[in-house]
């Protein structure tokens, strides 16, 4: 049995964390203007060289805008914010999503899921869609709901390959985390034969190139989960 490497965060780690959480959290609202580094550095407790790299690291994660000769304030991370932003706000409160996060996620899988179906629809091969036929069966043979969301996951990053778009796999696969961690949520709440179920019925549409089925599906058991009856806010 062989065991990990433990490491201990570095101080500009455990910096960029706590401003993360008070930027997330409100503390610290848009357009607040930060304390120079030297106060920064002595409130802290560490050097101007943590403070410095701390700042630039969230500066490029879109949490603070630095200003020359003016200082550094909290930035509109929803309007500068890029995927860094993104996970930052995944891994807030050690990865627990929060009521708001899970909707916003759902509601953009719902949009690459319809340009997904769309475009596998019109130009995937037979061969490619009886891939996605594959990982069904691997699906329903699922022994747990980890092994579940990771098949699940497969299939959609499978469906967004088949139709052709370069970039659309690469935008799945930049959600693979909170997806795969919401579909263990969705599977422990309702089982994994309701994640099988709602598979196969898409990938029933998707072999019968019927598009408007398809996508009535998808809005239709996205939007259970989203503000109906299979809801995965708490678990």
């Amino acid at each position: 049995m062989e065991f990990t490497r433990l490491s201990a965060p570095s101080l500009k780690d455990l910096f960029v964390q706590q401003l993360q959480g008070k930027i997330l959290s409100g503390e610290l609202p848009v357009g607040t203007q930060l304390p120079p580094e030297r106060e920064l550095a002595r409130q802290m407790q560490v050097s101007r060289a943590v403070v410095n790299g701390g700042l630039a690291e969230l500066a490029g994660q879109g949490f603070l805008e630095v200003r020359p000769r003016q200082g550094t304030c909290v930035a509109d991370y929803r309007r500068e914010g890029n995927l860094s932003t993104l996970i930052a706000i995944m891994e807030f409160r050690g990865g627990v999503l929060g009521k708001d996060e899970i909707r916003s996620i759902l509601e953009v899988r719902r949009a690459l899921e319809h340009l997904a179906v769309e475009s596998a629809i019109r130009h995937a091969s037979d061969e490619s869609l009886a891939r996605l036929g594959d990982i069904l069966e691997k699906l329903a043979a699922s022994e747990d709901a980890a092994q579940a969301a990771e098949t699940a996951f497969q299939f959609q990053h499978e469906l967004a390959l088949a139709g052709g778009n370069s970039i659309l796999p690469l935008i799945y696969y930049s959600f693979k985390a909170p997806v795969i961690t919401l579909w263990v949520r969705f599977c422990r709440l309702y089982g994994i034969e309701a994640l099988c179920r709602n598979t196969e019925t898409l990938y029933t549409y998707l072999r019968a190139r019927d598009l408007t089925a398809a996508s009535q599906w998808i809005d239709t058991y996205l939007g259970k989960a989203i503000s109906g009856s299979q809801q995965i806010y708490t678990e």
